[in-house]
């Protein structure tokens, strides 16, 4: 590791353009020497994220086995297992019922996959986001009870089902609900309910509230197998492989913005292993129509295969996400992915008006805790994207509404570090402001009538301005490192990359590099501000700030002078366009010397 700037203090540079103060990650004044080594510069990353020290090298190269807990803790797990375990005992129709998103369609197929090895060959049922909405419809509940089916396994919905549920109790089915998403503390009948945020989890269980569903149906496959073991199913036959399956619990727990901590780390880490053998047809073909031309990284499961299967949700057929991932015909998976990707281009399209239209209706509402829009002939398949965007932008919770004909409004939100957005939401249902609602601190969807949207937004305004304001009044950018431009190049990359993977919960590092002089700025793209800086002794870096022409950094970068110095922050990257390998900078914040 060479080319590390001085340790400048970091109270010598200025107020940010984006009116943030730099600070160090962790306890230290800065992480990084001339005379680090890999492996230093790997365990301060791992403590400065909270690791333990006596904790280091199990987080160095996280594993199942290490982190994996008894799917034992978890209430009505045990249960679900001796369920599952009968219905593959007698070749019952069993029927899985996922969510129209990748958690869903990736906790759906793990099932299926699963279930197939084990001999029993499950049928699936997404519902459609237009016409049915989020979460199990009690009709398809009893339609697929009254077509033989004698157990339902509901994957990343079913905590709020309550009339659903009522329903298929009345005609029979057994149902075991299987999520992740916040729950009440009444819960919905079910012969079994496995949720770590479930209010009655015990201490141990509730630590892994952090799970997305898929890896909730990992652990549920984990005890299935070990019930069959139990009775002696194996005996003469083989064990199915549960490590194979990784590929999709990684991809569900990236795509779906779980925090990348604990056993989530461990599943990513080894997920991406398993994905690179290519055993899954499926995610091979995705890969391909997204043109990946190495194996998957981290960040390729959020921003290149996970919303090719979330478009098939959005703005296609629900079941595109599960028919791929559980598909063993190559051409059938080729075809499927090219229709998702040409579905997430059109997907893309609608989010640009949505998100044009949006962005003015929320600039007038910066005053607020909470930004709200609501717009007529708004796709429902957009509006989370788009809460996201407004949220970055604005640096505020945000809920986007599409309203209906009726005037009814389906809604989604995202919120910001340290505001419970799907604890509100749920309060808000509790206060009789939704026909539905439900989520998790980050995210949330919510069904609203129009007469009752101004009531909704004074409502959250109220609850969450305190939590809203804390969280603004402690906005820093947290860094990792100093790095001389000429330092930001592959190795310091690679180096960076062991700690990982990164993600929601465990940040990629953020390095600040200057002070250099101001080579280039233009606009590239959607709206993006590309840098050329040099450094003091003349070594070149390319910088890219996303969607930052139309900002105040941004337009201090295009027209700010050019023999000002400059310190830029951010993650570094490879850029291998075109099958390049050079290293680049993508800004968060940028400061004048």
């Amino acid at each position: 590791m060479r080319q590390m700037t001085s340790q400048i203090p970091l109270s010598q540079i200025p107020l940010s353009m984006s009116g943030q103060t730099w600070c160090w990650r962790g306890d230290r004044a800065g992480m990084m020497d001339e005379s680090a080594r890999p492996d230093d510069l790997i365990t301060q990353l791992l403590i400065a994220r909270g690791c333990p020290r006596e904790e280091v090298e199990a987080h160095r190269t996280p594993t199942i086995r290490q982190f994996l807990p008894d799917p034992s803790i978890f209430r009505d797990m045990d249960r679900a297992a001796e369920r599952l375990a009968d219905a593959v005992t007698a070749d019952e129709q069993v029927t899985v019922y996922g969510d129209y998103d990748v958690d869903g369609a990736t906790s759906a197929a793990l099932l299926i996959r699963l279930l197939r090895e084990l001999g029993l060959e499950a049928g699936y049922y997404i519902p459609d986001r237009l016409m049915e909405g989020y979460g199990p419809s009690g009709e398809a509940l009893v339609r697929l009870a009254e077509s033989g089916s004698s157990l339902i396994v509901t994957v990343d919905c079913g905590a709020q089902a309550f009339e659903a549920l009522e329903m298929a109790q009345g005609v029979g089915v057994d149902v075991i609900v299987v999520d992740h998403h916040k729950c009440a503390t009444a819960l919905p009948p079910a012969l079994a309910l496995v949720n770590p945020n479930r209010l009655d989890e015990n201490e141990a269980a509730a630590a892994h509230g952090h799970l997305a569903a898929v890896g909730v149906a990992f652990l549920l496959g984990v005890a299935l197998v070990r019930a069959l073991r139990a009775r002696g199913w194996f005996d003469g036959r083989s064990e199915p492989d549960l490590m194979a399956l990784l590929d999709l619990v990684a991809l569900g727990t990236v795509a779906d913005v779980a925090q990348l901590r604990g056993l989530n780390r461990a599943f990513v880490a080894q997920g991406l292993k398993v994905m690179a053998r290519e055993g899954n047809g499926g995610l091979v073909a995705l890969a391909q129509a997204s043109r990946l031309v190495r194996a998957p990284l981290c960040h390729d499961l959020g921003f290149a295969l996970g919303p090719r299967i979330n478009a098939g949700g959005r703005v296609g057929k629900s079941d595109l996400g599960v028919r791929l991932l559980t598909t063993r015909d190559e051409d059938e998976a080729r075809t499927i992915a090219a229709e998702l990707d040409r579905l997430n281009e059109e997907r893309r399209a609608i989010e640009a008006m949505v998100q044009e239209q949006a962005e003015q209706m929320a600039a007038s509402q910066t005053n607020r805790a909470v930004i709200m829009v609501a717009g007529h002939g708004w796709h429902p398949g957009v509006i989370g994207i788009v809460a996201g965007r407004l949220k970055e932008k604005f640096g505020l919770p945000a809920l986007v509404i599409a309203l209906d004909e009726d005037g009814t409004g389906k809604g989604s939100g995202r919120s910001i570090t340290g505001v419970d957005l799907g604890a509100a939401v749920l309060a808000a249902k509790d206060m009789d402001l939704l026909v539905a609602g439900g989520g998790h601190a980050m995210a949330a969807g919510l069904t609203v009538a129009g007469e009752k949207i101004e009531a909704l937004h004074a409502f959250l305004d109220e609850r969450l301005a305190e939590a809203v304001g804390a969280a603004r009044s402690e906005r820093v950018l947290l860094l990792d490192a100093m790095v001389a431009p000429r330092g930001v190049n592959p190795d310091l990359v690679r180096s960076l990359d062991q700690g990982g993977p990164y993600g929601v919960g465990w940040p990629a590092p953020r390095i600040a590099s200057g002070p250099a002089r101001l080579i280039k700025a233009d606009i590239v793209g959607n709206g993006h501000v590309r840098l050329v800086v040099a450094g003091q002794d003349g070594a070149s870096l390319k910088a890219v700030a996303f969607r930052q022409a139309d900002s105040l950094m941004g337009q201090e970068l295009l027209h700010g002078s050019r023999d000002r110095r400059l310190w830029i922050a951010g993650r570094a990257k490879i850029d291998d366009w075109g099958g390049g390998r050079t290293a680049e900078l993508h800004i968060d914040d940028a400061a004048w010397a």
